[in-house]
């Protein structure tokens, strides 16, 4: 039987329904249940748990999978609280419903932000102990019995003193009718069973034999396939085309126009996109046809030195400035970045006069579902979103754009529709990582160490579009997030630099968000003013970090397990990144070598992590070495550019990633800890491109400050 469970997830009005609190405060008591409640009729105590009178636990997940482990980790923080285990229990993906199923955190149903296990450990938590103490006191009733004599083990509750149990199921129709907890004590941490130890994924058998159900395995009744052409040009229109070669193609059976694209219809993806590729289309660039990359990194480069809005001020800059002279100043400029996620955009769509259904993965299921119906013009009440697994997030499915043009599609075809992008055009509209640059200036007191620090970020502010609220005073915080430098500098001047991609190309987040654009200004500074005192970069970062015992702590660690005092030979060397952010603590060490001809090879990656609590040591070790991953692909690859308003690259022939000879050995080291968890998912990416920078340092002597590294600069005179 699949562990996902694709029955109706609607739960009855006479349910007690805890949802997520927008303000964070746990458990919002909604409908309880009614003494009434049949004993066939599954108990379902809150909107993530379902007990059946036979068969599994269903578990229903707040947050969507996109191969981060979440459903998983869920499993398990529910299951150790409710106590079963996970060979008890099925999944399902949760229904587009923000009311219900929004992360405190974020205030919506979001996945991303390396926030779902943040938002919700404690929740999902409660969720499963207000369940299982729900049991116990029916039983405890039953049988006459204080619940202190009774204990909840693998699914039944079991008289301490006696020989009776009863298994959950049995006892559906008296916990209904229990009062609902108010106060519900967790676990202590010492008596887990599940949190914190090795588990496989519960989703690993399904992804492998091929039953996995993603969003572009869709196949409604009657679903016919669309092949789409965007129109290259930012904020360009379609002008003009014939439709008659496309439909002179067997089984196409329509050409769909909107405005910024066109789609062809067939009773097969083959026929469509067969159909697409005999069509001469005619565009409309519009305003943006000359913009070029040249222009935009122009624009990049004045807005250095420009005006900025001040996000921090500690201490007196200037004046540290001016008696501790001469002032180091050091430009990083980073590249625009697609996501190329390994599942296309894709999107299945059902237009009908009264009701519209939705087929997709995505990150962000309420506002799917809202976006569906804005386009169609129906009630959200309306609109049905049938979530799925992803096929890699990164980011990109933050974004709706691939529903909208999907729904605006829809509404032109008669029954379901599934329209999916082609690779070209998944890289050339994506929801980009925009061209980020940074100037950081600092000054040096007598012991060589660090007494200004001024650093500007350049950039525009993705969320004053997409999360508002993570705006202060027109300044993006996720832009600005650790601009600061976690090290302990007593004045300080951080300030922000709006600077939006032109008109027309959306920017988005992208896995790592702040950190990624941040971290390498901030780890590349630091090596550079350890070179300029003459003090080895490891020594120069413990001094800096006295006031954060936990940062300090991963930085000693992969200190130790990159043998960092072994000398290298010659044309070899090591670097230094750290990460404090998501609410954990990362250090990488990337050592490199450099031949004689510059040619660059990353001979290992050595990662120490303090995520707090651990929910799943193989997830926290399989996410990290994913993000370092990801992060060495857009260090040496990762590159979009601009000609005539339209994006250049199309395929992984000119946007690449790394492959599997190229990826070095990497070690995740992880520190034991009771502290609340932290995030994992994008802790990983940041550090690896400043430690690579760092370390061709190292070994050659040569400061790169521009990604992706250009192997050129790296030939050895």
């Amino acid at each position: 039987m699949s562990i996902f469970d694709r029955a109706n997830l609607a739960l009855s009005r006479r349910q007690l329904l805890i949802g997520a609190s927008l303000t964070g405060a746990g458990l919002v008591i909604g409908l309880r249940p009614q003494p009434s409640a049949a004993a066939t009729e599954p108990f379902a105590p809150n909107a993530f748990i379902r007990i059946p009178l036979e068969g599994k636990i269903a578990f229903i997940m707040p947050s969507v999978e996109m191969g981060q482990g979440i459903y998983t980790a869920v499993a398990m923080m529910l299951a150790e609280e409710l106590e079963v285990g996970l060979d008890q229990v099925v999944l399902e993906h949760a229904p587009a419903d923000p009311k219900q199923y929004a992360n405190p955190l974020l205030g919506d149903q979001i996945t991303g932000g390396s926030l779902a296990i943040r938002g919700i450990y404690e929740q999902m938590r409660k969720a499963g102990a207000t369940a299982r103490i729900m049991l116990v006191s029916a039983a405890a009733t039953d049988w006459g019995i204080s619940p202190d004599a009774c204990k909840a083990e693998a699914g039944h509750v079991i008289e301490t003193g006696g020989s009776r149990r009863a298994a959950y199921g049995s006892l559906i129709a008296a916990a209904a009718s229990q009062a609902v907890p108010q106060e519900v004590p967790l676990k202590a941490a010492s008596s887990y069973r599940v949190i914190g130890k090795p588990v496989r994924r519960l989703d690993s058998p399904e992804k492998v034999n091929g039953t996995a159900k993603f969003g572009i395995d869709a196949r409604p009744q009657g679903v016919s396939y669309a092949a789409i052409a965007i129109c290259p040009h930012f904020n360009g229109k379609l002008r003009a085309v014939d439709e008659a070669p496309a439909m002179a193609v067997k089984g196409v059976a329509q050409v769909v126009r909107i405005d910024e694209a066109l789609a062809v219809v067939a009773n097969n993806t083959g026929a469509a996109r067969k159909g697409l590729a005999a069509l001469s289309i005619e565009w409309d660039p519009g305003p943006s046809a000359t913009v070029s990359q040249a222009e935009l990194e122009r624009r990049m480069d004045a807005a250095i030195d420009g005006e900025a809005l001040r996000h921090i001020n500690e201490g007196d800059v200037a004046k540290a400035e001016a008696e501790h002279g001469p002032v180091h100043e050091f430009i990083y400029r980073m590249p625009i970045l697609t996501h190329s996620t390994m599942e296309p955009m894709n999107c299945t769509v059902h237009v009908r006069p009264d009701s519209c259904e939705v087929w997709v993965g995505t990150q962000v299921m309420g506002r799917a579902r809202q976006v569906a119906a804005d386009v169609t013009g129906l009630p959200v009440e309306k609109v049905v979103v049938h979530n799925h697994l992803l096929g890699g997030g990164f980011g990109r499915r933050l974004d709706v754009d691939g529903v909208i043009l999907a729904t605006k599609i829809a509404k032109q075809v008669d029954g379901p529709v599934k329209v999916t992008w082609s690779r070209e055009e998944d890289i050339r509209h994506d929801c980009y990582r925009y061209l980020n640059y940074s100037k950081v200036t600092a000054t040096l007191g007598p012991d060589g160490m660090p007494v200004s620090w001024r650093h500007r970020v350049i950039g525009p502010s993705v969320m004053a579009r997409w999360l508002p609220a993570f705006t202060k005073d027109g300044i993006d915080l996720d832009q600005m997030a650790g601009a600061e430098s976690p090290y302990q500098i007593p004045n300080r001047y951080t300030d922000f630099a709006r600077h939006e991609a032109p008109d027309g190309m959306l920017t988005g987040n992208w896995r790592g968000v702040g950190a990624t654009r941040n971290i390498p200004p901030i780890e590349g500074a630091i090596d550079e003013l350890a070179n300029a005192a003459g003090i080895d970069p490891l020594d120069y970062r413990r001094r800096l970090l006295q006031h954060k015992p936990r940062l300090l702590a991963v930085l000693n660690l992969v200190a130790e397990k990159a043998s960092w005092s072994t000398a290298l030979p010659e044309g070899k060397g090591r670097g230094i990144a750290l990460t404090e952010d998501f609410g954990s603590f990362a250090a990488t060490i990337a050592e490199v070598s450099i031949g004689e001809d510059g040619r660059f090879r990353t001979e290992r990656i050595v990662c120490a992590i303090d995520c707090g609590q651990v929910i799943n040591p193989d997830t926290v070790e399989a996410q990290i070495q994913s993000g370092v991953v990801y992060g060495l692909s857009a260090a040496l690859y990762g590159r979009i550019t601009v000609e005539n308003g339209a994006v250049v690259e199309g395929n992984f022939d000119d946007s690449p990633v790394l492959r599997i000879h190229e990826t070095p050995p990497i070690e995740v080291h992880i520190v034991p800890s009771t502290e609340a968890p932290g995030g994992i998912g994008e802790l990983g990416t940041p550090g690896v491109a400043p430690a690579l920078l760092n370390a061709i340092h190292a070994a050659t002597g040569k400061r790169l400050r521009t990604l992706p590294i250009d192997q050129t600069d790296l030939r050895r005179v």
